[in-house]
């Protein structure tokens, strides 16, 4: 099922709230920074005026952390539609913006699918994703305007911005035309991937989609598996001077967590992507220090190297139960919820001449699109520094990624 409006009917929804929408210009769009302008403490070095630099400045300017890619969607849209593309909005279910005075809800996430023409099967694709992880960090150019800094100049507004100026060289050069490639942009990358879930209800198919990730400039041959899931402890709440009355959960989570870290260096490895690694990401139980915890929970990340994600979970199961089991008596419990099914150690196609090839240990959107499409995987810059403080890239990154682009797209297309 096709599930899409046309961009012009969205930003006519949108004009009501035209003070939320950007325009396209060179000069930052300030309404969206958090905290004080940089502008007074870090002047945008005259040389990086161009087209590609100006689109990459407004996109990291706009705050998109995962949930929240509303308004970097509406400005993109407006964008693309100035490149006269038709520009597809692809709404995930259920999320609503409320408007004033009128009759149909304004999306609050959607996907962005842009392509020549009005036929909007192509024989490729260009994707990458729009939202970034928190917090926020504003736009700076440093080092001399040698380096780009900002929440999202690397992952991945790095990869949008560079793909959308190839396409238009290309395309200025009359090496497109239409049904030869469209512009995928999507959300949710960072939380699971649901925004690239909901753009198969696009109901297309490519022969290539090349995806836009931080890799260094090289072509990944591969990346690891993904699996999550989450440890809640169920305890029973006391007076913390007689703790005997009740049953922590974090006494039930820390044998738990205990296990786990046990299992690292015993996971599963591979020559290809190393050893299986196991992250615990968030911990939080309890309510005060004199109350005896009622609840906690911990949320972990594993990457796999190698094999199936049931095997991964036959041993988070069997480790945690056989720490837990004489613990939890009448008043707990231990639950485990994974995420979903997750996935095994993706192989990407990397027989393009020309590049240097990687593997990386970071998931991607790529299972989440369906289809028998020959998959790429490229980006600038570095996956080391993405989701840091210290985020940035490269200006030389940032204009060798449209050469890139170009030259993977045109070996694709002549196949």
């Amino acid at each position: 099922m096709k599930f899409v409006s046309t961009v012009g009917q969205l930003l006519a929804i949108a004009a009501a709230a035209q003070a939320s929408v950007l325009a396209v210009q060179d000069s930052a769009p300030q309404a969206f920074l958090q905290g004080p302008s940089t502008e007074k403490k870090h002047h945008h070095c005259t040389h990086l005026k161009g087209p590609l630099f100006t689109l990459h400045r407004n996109l990291i300017e706009i705050e998109s952390i995962s949930q929240n890619e509303h308004d970097v969607g509406i400005w993109l849209a407006k964008y693309l539609k100035r490149l006269d593309l038709t520009v597809d909005i692809i709404p995930l279910d259920s999320q609503v913006k409320p408007t004033k005075h009128k009759s149909k809800p304004e999306p609050k996430r959607f996907n962005l699918h842009a392509y020549i023409g009005k036929n909007s099967s192509t024989r490729a694709l260009f994707s990458s994703h729009i939202d970034t992880v928190p917090p926020f960090w504003p736009y700076q150019v440093r080092a001399n305007g040698t380096e780009i800094w900002g929440r999202g100049s690397v992952d991945a507004k790095a990869s949008v911005a560079a793909q959308i100026i190839a396409f238009q060289e290309l395309r200025a050069a009359k090496q497109l035309k239409e049904g030869d490639v469209g512009l995928l942009f999507v959300v949710g990358e960072e939380i699971g991937g649901d925004g690239m879930r909901a753009a198969n209800a696009l109901d297309l198919t490519w022969e290539a989609v090349v995806f836009g990730e931080p890799t260094e400039g090289k072509l990944a041959a591969g990346h690891k598996g993904n699996m999550g899931f989450t440890i809640k402890a169920q305890g029973k709440a006391a007076h913390s001077g007689y703790p005997w009355l009740g049953l922590s959960a974090n006494d039930l989570m820390v044998p738990a967590l205990t296990a786990l870290e046990g299992l690292k260096g015993k996971l599963p490895k591979s020559e290809k992507y190393g050893e299986s690694t196991l992250n615990i990401g968030r911990i939080e139980g309890g309510v005060a220090a004199n109350v005896v915890a009622e609840t906690s929970e911990a949320k972990i990340a594993v990457r796999i190297a190698d094999g199936p994600p049931a095997d991964i979970k036959e041993l988070v199961v069997s480790a945690v139960t056989n720490a837990t089991a004489g613990l939890i008596g009448s008043d707990g419990k231990v639950e485990i919820v994974f995420n979903g099914e997750g996935y095994g150690p993706v192989d990407i196609d990397h027989d393009i001449e020309g590049f240097d090839t990687i593997t990386v240990n970071y998931g991607t959107d790529i299972p989440n699109l369906y289809g028998k499409h020959k998959k790429y995987l490229y980006g600038p810059g570095s996956i080391l520094v993405a989701h840091s403080d210290h985020e940035h890239i490269k200006v030389e990154e940032l204009t060798t990624a449209v050469k890139d682009y170009k030259k993977i797209m045109t070996a694709v297309l002549k196949r």
